[in-house]
């Protein structure tokens, strides 16, 4: 009875007339996060203008830590009784939400500053809450911080952020994060896992191999649609259900996939599917300027739909910037607006099936509050049924100064977020055939944000066994090792402006596992199953069958030869590269 009286009068009390900005209740602040000084390659402006305003997203805590995990595991694993039995938009909603305690504390907070609860727009089931046009003063007051206006000093991108902020002592246990604040940001260029070749080898029309041929041993120095198509054993299938399977690609910053190009692309490369098109949805400002086209956009579309047709496939042209943190290996902003794409597909009724993104980021350069919450919006995704993959990153075990940017610059391998997020399927790289090998590029190693899951376990400890004292004090033993799966990451040959040129990395092999594992999609669903969701548990477990163990090649980085491919799981190709018709044979 107690407790109800308390809710009652917490409820009352957020609806009230706002109380004294410093109630004592709200005056026991404690630090939430603050920087010694300002972040390197930063400097203070000074004060923002009297009527300047921040929009603030706060992350709150869920009811039930934990449980959104335990479903997705459940559904995820072909050995649980609930395997295949994704939740609805509702049904994750329930697990995500906030406890009444949480939601009535912080409506209380923010009536205390004059913000009543109306002005707080919830999301993702109520586990985050959106402040619009927030005046900086009051933010300044809300978190104890003092809000100013920084510029980057190589790119001049300025940004509104403070170097400490705060939070009531009673609302620590109940408030995940509050962004923008410590987090520094500045616009540039996202450092797409992809590359262009130079000189890259050109394969003459009459050369192409032929799509249901065996591997070409011309697929050792030039990819093209048909190599990958006999190298994973897709020639043959003709999927049975594009009206109903979906496959997405996520692109972001001005990264536009272009029309005219694929089709000049799928008459070269695969004429059978030349009338193929795509669909582009443009999320929080994302352009389609077609008289720009973009080497990664264009590289993720012809890849995806050349293996995938006729299954449809949608472009997603994502715009915006999250938080940033600089470090040795990325000096400027390269991150992705992750949270902004997440708030806009799920919020749909309905989502692909499948879905590739080829952009990554050292994981040190994301803050850890913000990568546990887009994380765990990607476990929303995989609980609701879509196979979410990530490229793994083209730097080996890391580049730059591989330094850790925690003030104790100690030498470190740099993993890379998401790839290192456990609720995604992370893609490294691997290059020629007859065997394939790993990919120098192919990033890899070990998260220091996410602990190891458990389907994992054994794979990652048998890897760690055999690697035995190799890079020692180097990375994090303990922690989310991948890549998951990889595919060929070299010298695709793509169109770009109407022009055939060689693109590498890892971005060339995620939106290929992401088309293998779109008709395996479609091979279920074709049968009245569900498809496959969360990809993680299954190929580590009985999915391991089907796949293309890699034993050689490595990816060095940070001045060493990094880690080795070996038989089983490693750092460097995961569990190997796809085998349709034996995957198909395991998953039906």
């Amino acid at each position: 009875m107690r407790s109800c009286q308390w809710l009652i009068a917490l409820a009352a009390l957020a609806r009230a007339s706002p109380a004294p900005a410093h109630a004592p209740r709200w005056d026991d602040m404690q630090l939430k996060h603050a920087w010694a000084d300002t972040p390197d390659g930063w400097e203070l402006l000074g004060a923002p203008p009297p009527d300047a305003t921040i929009d603030l997203r706060i992350a709150l805590a869920p009811q039930h830590d934990g449980a959104l995990a335990g479903a997705l595991y459940e559904v995820s694993d072909p050995q649980h009784e609930k395997y295949g039995q994704h939740l609805s938009q509702a049904d994750v909603a329930a697990l995500v939400a906030p406890h009444a305690d949480t939601l009535a504390l912080v409506h209380a907070w923010l009536a205390a500053h004059a913000l009543p609860a109306a002005a707080a727009t919830p999301s993702h089931g109520g586990a985050w809450l959106t402040l619009a046009r927030v005046p900086v003063r009051t933010a300044d007051a809300l978190l104890g911080a003092a809000y100013g206006v920084f510029r980057h000093t190589a790119t001049g991108a300025t940004v509104l952020r403070t170097t400490a902020y705060s939070l009531p002592a009673a609302l620590h246990a109940h408030v995940r994060a509050v962004a923008p604040t410590t987090f520094f940001g500045a616009p540039a260029a996202h450092r797409a896992t992809s590359r262009v070749r130079p000189g890259a080898a050109f394969v003459p029309a009459a050369e192409l191999p032929a799509p249901d041929a065996a591997v070409p041993s011309s697929c050792t120095s030039t990819i093209t649609p048909a190599c990958l198509r006999a190298l994973y054993n897709t020639s043959t299938y003709v999927p049975a259900a594009p009206g109903k399977n979906t496959l997405g690609i996520s692109g972001y910053l001005e990264e536009f996939a272009n029309h005219a190009d694929l089709t000049t692309f799928l008459n070269r490369f695969r004429a059978d599917a030349a009338a193929a098109n795509f669909t582009v949805v443009q999320v929080n400002g994302g352009g389609n300027d077609q008289t720009d086209p973009g080497t990664e956009a264009n590289l993720d579309i012809q890849y995806a739909e050349a293996i995938s047709f006729p299954t449809p496939n949608v472009y997603f042209s994502t715009g915006g910037s999250p938080p940033f943190k600089a470090d040795g290996n990325t000096p400027t902003n390269t991150n992705e607006p992750y949270l902004d794409w997440l708030d806009f597909i799920l919020a749909q009724s309905s989502i692909p099936q499948t879905i590739s993104t080829s952009y990554g980021d050292d994981e040190q350069t994301v803050p850890p509050d913000y990568a546990q919450s887009v994380c765990s919006l990607f476990a929303q995704l995989g609980a609701q049924g879509v196979s979410v993959l990530f490229s793994s990153g083209d730097s080996g075990v890391g580049d730059g100064s591989c330094t850790t940017n925690d003030g104790t610059n100690r030498k470190q391998f740099i993993p890379n977020f998401p790839a290192s997020c456990p609720f995604v399927t992370a893609v490294g790289g691997t290059t020629r055939v007859n065997p394939e090998v790993a990919a120098s590029l192919s990033s890899g190693g070990f998260s220091n944000y996410f602990a190891r899951p458990s389907y994992q376990a054994a794979a990652v400890t048998a890897f760690l066994t055999t690697n035995g004292n190799k890079n020692s004090g180097l990375f994090n033993t303990t922690g989310r090792g991948f890549p998951d799966i990889a595919a060929q990451a070299e010298n695709f040959q793509i169109v770009v402006g109407g022009r055939v040129g060689g693109v590498d990395g890892t971005s060339c092999a995620s939106p290929t596992a992401a088309a293998v594992i779109s008709l395996l999609n479609d091979f279920l669903i074709a049968q009245g199953k569900p498809p496959l969701g969360f990809l993680n548990p299954l190929l580590y477990s009985t999915g391991v069958a089907g796949l293309n163990d890699i034993t050689s090649g490595t990816n060095p980085g940070c001045g060493t030869q990094g880690f080795s491919a070996v038989k089983g799981w490693d750092p460097v190709t995961g569990l190997g590269t796809p085998d349709f018709g034996k995957l198909q044979a395991i998953v039906g």
